[in-house]
């Protein structure tokens, strides 16, 4: 099984969102990150920036004018 750690680039750094996540959603209001034995967190504001597969790592990034700030 593959679990993914989030993160949010924030102030030229990163902050942790959630680890071993199993499952993201991104939708018009943000995203939403959902981890097996954890409730699901909204991030509101946020995008997909990237994903890299061999870290397992997802960047999240602020909406540009989103909810973040």
């Amino acid at each position: 099984m593959c679990q993914m750690r989030v993160v949010m680039e924030q102030d030229g750094g990163q902050e942790p969102v959630m680890d071993g996540v199993a499952r993201l959603e991104a939708g018009p209001d943000g995203v939403r990150v959902s981890a097996l034995f954890e409730e699901p967190l909204m991030v509101p504001g946020a995008r997909v920036k990237n994903i890299d597969f061999l870290a397992g790592l997802v960047t999240l990034a602020p909406v540009a004018g989103g909810g973040q700030g």
